[in-house]
């Protein structure tokens, strides 16, 4: 028969493959599993007719990270399932939830800080492409882009963030349906998630109704915060949402992520995309390659006709005029269509690109921003 020490040893074995959804770490690693204890199961649980195995009771003792976490069930579930693959003895478990204690959180908070020590996407070696979403001028759908792309990548099975880095202007958090504050674990911040993507922006702590007025170098820190100070883990995918023009976060950002690829947004007439050049030219003075060019609104279809509303070229002339003034090939990556559903999905808190249930539409908008988003990581 097994004894209860070897399955208590199998039992945290089986929990190191259980991964915390927000700090992207097994609860063992994390020291969340405070204790396993495995008793002989009473009366005629001692063993199950149908295939003779032994029956014990398993109590997992899991001390979360804050009280009341949202990611509770997620987690508990978890740890269920990783017990009852269990192939040697049926496992009946007790899961007792608690949180962890101020000074067990703070070792945990300053381990995690030491091991980060500054902006984790400048470290050798990281994986992350990073796609920062500029614009010559606002009103382009440079932040509907953004969204869209973003629950794009994650429905696609990557590991997506994104960062509201349009501090004036930000809009990201109404594109989610998000109306609550990221989880602090002293001082350090969790990112709130929605549609897949794991999300920050101002707009969380300062309220949507809120005029922010801030110099440039307050820009600056909060940027480095929004870096440093959240735990973002290693996603596959990271988006910067920038504000329009070519001020002071887009330098910040180029300073910060000179790994960052540039993806300029326009729309088809001239007022537009001379415009928008000049954000793309904005690698000519800093560390920042340009991606490529997206034209938004180029069309509207109507009965099979695609009506060009807003003229045409916008893209292609942005394109051609960053390659001659850069040296290397931009690409116009896409020309979406002008659809109500985006905005109307998008003000009611889901990307277009989604069905209820989250998943990527596989026609229109949710084909569109596939190819887009392959075309990118390709």
């Amino acid at each position: 028969m097994t004894d209860t020490r070897g399955i208590e040893a199998a039992i945290y074995e089986r929990l190191s493959r259980v991964i915390d959804p927000e700090l992207g770490r097994s609860v063992t690693d994390l020291g969340m599993i405070a204790a396993i204890n495995a008793t002989t199961a009473d009366g005629d649980g001692a063993a199950t007719p149908a295939d003779g195995r032994p029956a014990y009771d398993v109590t997992v003792h899991v001390e979360l990270t804050v009280p009341g976490c949202p990611l509770s069930e997620t987690i508990t579930n978890q740890i269920n399932g990783a017990i009852a693959s269990y192939p040697d003895a049926r496992l009946i478990p007790h899961i007792e939830v608690g949180s962890m204690s101020r000074d067990k959180l703070s070792d945990l908070v300053a381990d995690l800080k030491a091991e980060r020590k500054q902006n984790p996407f400048n470290k050798p070696g990281i994986k992350t492409r990073i796609f920062a979403i500029a614009s010559g001028k606002g009103g382009v759908g440079k932040s509907s882009v953004t969204a869209n792309l973003a629950a794009t990548f994650a429905a696609l099975g990557y590991d997506t963030a994104a960062i509201d880095a349009d501090i004036y202007g930000f809009s990201l958090p109404r594109l989610f349906g998000v109306h609550t504050q990221p989880t602090n674990l002293n001082g350090m911040l969790m990112p709130v998630t929605a549609w897949g993507v794991k999300l920050i922006s101002i707009g969380m702590f300062a309220g949507a109704d809120r005029a922010i007025l801030w110099r440039g170098p307050r820009l600056q820190r909060s940027l480095e915060q929004f870096l440093s100070d959240v735990w973002w883990g290693e996603p596959d995918v990271l988006l910067l949402d920038l504000a329009p023009g070519t001020g002071d976060m887009a330098i910040s950002v180029a300073q910060a992520l000179p790994n960052a690829e540039l993806v300029v947004v326009t729309t088809p007439q001239p007022s537009a995309s001379d415009v928008a050049v000049r954000s793309g030219l904005v690698a000519l003075q800093v560390p920042m390659k340009v991606r490529g060019v997206v034209e938004n609104m180029s069309y509207y279809e109507h009965k099979g006709e695609r009506l060009e509303i807003f003229g045409r070229g916008g893209g292609e002339r942005v394109a051609e005029q960053l390659t001659d003034a850069l040296g290397y090939e931009v690409p116009l990556m896409a020309q979406l269509p002008l659809e109500p559903e985006l905005r109307e999905t998008g003000e009611a808190g889901r990307p277009a690109v989604l069905n209820a249930d989250g998943a990527l539409r596989h026609d229109g908008i949710g084909a569109e921003f596939k190819a887009l988003a392959e075309r990118l990581l390709r």
